[in-house]
């Protein structure tokens, strides 16, 4: 009976992240180029795709977001490079009339900040958690002028949002990004889509405090509706849960050599 009741909840499972999918290919997308995308996530939230080559991953896409509001723009992490985003600022002015006016920054990955040089040439503030300060002091990198230990609070014409360290996970630093009014998570690495088979890119991660951190984010905000990963299509709760479920299953790997 249980086992028949297990299967019963994982199809319906199935069927609410099929129904997710199908939501999100017939959602309002803009394609910039072969390489960028924005997939509107609510209102005038986008989530910003940009897809990379490499040796070891072959084709790849990330994500990061774009909060508009009254003609001016929050950008959540930036693509892999300069070029890329210099291409979505300049599509959101050119095309939307909207400007970018901060970028939080999620971790030290280039896929958080790999166009950081770029967003400081166009004067344009930069925020990030203080442990990830340190790492791009280390590592030589663009230092984001504005730095927060647990949480920071912006008010962008009038709409809260709330950047928030919960622990490690994906990497030492990992934040997430909380917007109240809408109920839109963006965990970024922190977070795995429902269709990942396992945790990624382990290079820096802390697997011991990941599920943990994720449980912690859960307890603080339990009214989620929307969860954008940092790679892989967004969802809800259920990313959250399968993160600590791919997390579990990592930790007895280790636990087995």
């Amino acid at each position: 009976m249980k086992r028949k009741i297990k299967m019963i909840k994982k199809f319906i499972c199935l069927l609410l992240i099929g129904i997710i999918g199908f939501l999100q290919l017939h959602a309002q997308s803009i394609n910039i180029n072969d390489d960028i995308q924005f997939i509107q996530v609510q209102d005038s939230v986008f989530m910003h795709v940009t897809w990379e080559n490499s040796e070891r991953f072959g084709r790849f896409s990330s994500n990061g977001m774009i909060i508009i509001k009254n003609g001016e723009a929050i950008m959540v992490d930036t693509p892999m490079d300069n070029e890329k985003t210099q291409l979505i600022t300049e599509y959101l002015k050119d095309s939307m009339q909207v400007e970018v006016t901060d970028l939080i920054i999620g971790h030290f990955h280039s896929d958080c900040l790999g166009g950081l040089e770029y967003i400081q040439e166009m004067g344009i503030e930069s925020i990030a958690n203080a442990r990830t300060v340190e790492k791009c002091k280390e590592l030589g990198l663009p230092i984001p002028p504005i730095s927060f230990t647990d949480s920071f609070i912006m008010n962008f014409n009038g709409e809260q949002i709330i950047c928030n360290y919960f622990g490690a996970g994906h990497s030492v630093d990992n934040i997430t990004v909380w917007i109240p009014s809408k109920k839109i998570l963006f965990g970024g690495c922190l977070v795995k889509s429902y269709n990942s088979r396992g945790l990624g890119n382990l290079s820096d991660a802390v697997v011991s405090d990941w599920d943990s951190t994720i449980e912690t984010l859960m307890n603080t905000y339990t009214d989620i509706k929307t969860v954008v990963p940092g790679h892989g299509n967004y969802g809800g709760v259920e990313l959250l849960t399968h993160t600590i479920h791919l997390v579990k299953i990592e930790k007895q790997i280790i636990s087995d050599k």
